[in-house]
């Protein structure tokens, strides 16, 4: 026995001071990032949940911000902390304009926390936050998982933020046990609109499970089957964190569950958190109740 802290996953990312605008104007300030919107999803499923971020700590109480998420807070200091405004056009939230004001110092292998987890989840936000280095570095300790924003989100010279394909993709996709990305980036990656086909394309170049996200359903594809299962939120308030969401609850139970149960387990958990703005805030209960009552 080494000694060191033991977690079923360890969620790696950089937090952002989020300013997110709703298409009638309205400003909603808040520390978010994947990283939060993960971590709290993870730990309040029932996982034991560490995460790991870096930040300017003049910036936020990181600390605080995790308070009552349930996962172990780990951090460094960053030069900059990663800022980002989101200009929301729709009121569904789906056209959106984001503008980076501060981008976070890159993430290495060796400054991650001195602990064991089964599962490495890198949740980041921008293009340089990650490299496929570390993913091949984490690989050999414990499973990888990929939200693929990270790979694809560019920070433009006037700080605009623009999709561009991952380079390094077919390098760098055998590592990685869960890929997840939206219906968008996926057409970024393989040129295709039809999500089933893309899913089978980027599983061909070596993601062993691809996970996308639509607005309509979640899809699942691991080599042999396409699964999907729609999603039924009552309303849209809590838009932002939607995917984090859905990865982070579909990963952590794919390590007791199949394809199947893992994914109706996360669409209604991102279903009954799209309702309230904000990480998910529930418990596994309110989630397996909500899956008696709307998909049942």
């Amino acid at each position: 026995m080494t000694g060191r802290s033991a977690y079923d996953v360890l969620v790696v990312g950089p937090v952002s001071l989020d300013h997110n605008i709703d298409y009638l104007g309205n400003e909603r300030r808040e520390i978010g990032g994947a990283v939060v919107a993960s971590g709290f999803a993870a730990a309040k499923s029932g996982n034991k949940t560490a995460v790991f971020t870096k930040l300017n700590p003049a910036d936020a109480d990181v600390e605080n911000r995790f308070q009552g998420s349930g996962a172990s807070v780990y951090w460094k200091p960053s030069a900059s902390t990663c800022s980002i405004r989101n200009q929301y056009f729709t009121a569904d939230k789906e056209t959106r304009a984001c503008t980076s004001m501060g981008v976070c110092d890159p993430f290495r292998f060796e400054e991650l926390p001195d602990i064991e987890t089964k599962l490495y989840h890198f949740a980041g936000l921008v293009y340089g936050d990650f490299d496929g280095p570390l993913f091949a570095q984490a690989a050999e300790r414990g499973k990888v998982a990929v939200d693929v924003q990270c790979l694809l989100r560019h920070v433009e010279a006037d700080q605009t933020m623009a999709f561009h394909d991952w380079a390094e993709k077919k390098t760098y996709l055998p590592y990685i046990d869960y890929l997840k990305t939206d219906a968008a980036e996926a057409e970024i990656l393989t040129g295709l609109t039809d999500r089933a086909e893309a899913a089978k394309l980027l599983h061909s170049w070596g993601a062993k499970e691809v996970l996308i996200t639509h607005n309509t359903e979640v899809l699942a594809y691991d080599g042999r089957e396409i699964y999907t299962c729609p999603i039924k939120a009552r309303n849209l308030s809590g838009r932002t964190g939607r995917g984090d969401t859905t990865f982070a609850g579909y990963i952590t139970e794919r390590q007791r569950a199949g394809i199947e149960e893992a994914l109706l387990y996360c669409t209604a958990l991102v279903s009954l958190k799209m309702e309230t703005p904000g990480p998910f805030q529930g418990s596994r209960k309110d989630v397996e109740d909500y899956i008696h009552t709307f998909y049942k």
